[in-house]
């Protein structure tokens, strides 16, 4: 009798709590408070319907491998692919929309993060600007380009980690934080140097994905 009361505890106990380490397409229906979120926004290439479209100069984009090697056991990550033609000032609405939800459902800022490369940058900056929260992590890949360090009306707010290629033609995120006076509350920038241009980040190359997972599981502020 005493087994299976102990039995029942445990299983009551383990049942309440939600662990990361899911890959999700969507927020899941259930959202625990305490959980931590990452969301990853990709490149423009693979708006569409294939998840590994081929690139005539940088290759094959892999999504489902970057997906498997950003996904870590202390965090849920929710990787959409986006359909044709994807206008991104309202798909960062909708990206907005899903990170209000987590607030409303009590997530602190701090435990959730938002991660995009190229296009997906872009969007992950323009997301940024519609929240205005200055406690959530974002990390931009590749993405801020001299058009994006022009456009003051979309403003980076929160901790900003940036990752460009030395060989890429789009590169440091300086620009865009010098504009973005009073709104960026801790900036940290690195680059690697594959040789790969703007292909770096089609695939889950330690050398970005390392330092990207490293800074996304660093201690926050509460």
């Amino acid at each position: 009798m005493l087994q299976k009361n102990f039995f029942i505890i445990f299983t009551f106990l383990f049942s309440s709590f939600s662990y990361g380490g899911e890959i999700l397409e969507s927020l899941p229906d259930k959202v625990n408070s305490s959980d931590k979120y990452v969301f990853y926004s990709h490149g423009f290439i693979v708006e569409g319907t294939d998840p590994t479209p081929i690139h005539e100069r940088w290759g094959q984009y892999n999504f489902p491998a970057i997906k498997k090697g950003l996904a870590d056991s202390s965090y849920h990550l929710i990787a959409n692919h986006r359909p044709a033609k994807t206008d991104p000032f309202k798909y960062a609405e909708q990206l907005a929309k899903q990170v209000t939800k987590l607030l409303k459902n009590g997530v602190p800022s701090s435990n959730i993060s938002l991660v995009g490369f190229s296009r997906g940058g872009f969007i992950t900056a323009i997301a940024s600007s519609n929240l205005k929260n200055m406690d959530i992590s974002f990390v931009i890949l590749a993405a801020c380009t001299s058009g994006l360090a022009k456009r003051a009306k979309i403003a980076i707010y929160g901790h900003l980690f940036s990752v460009y290629e030395t060989s890429d033609s789009v590169g440091s995120c300086d620009d865009v934080v010098a504009r973005s006076v009073g709104t960026v509350s801790s900036y940290k920038e690195i680059s690697t140097s594959t040789g790969k241009e703007h292909g770096t980040f089609f695939t889950p190359r330690k050398e970005w994905i390392v330092p990207v997972k490293v800074w996304l599981k660093r201690k926050k502020p509460q």
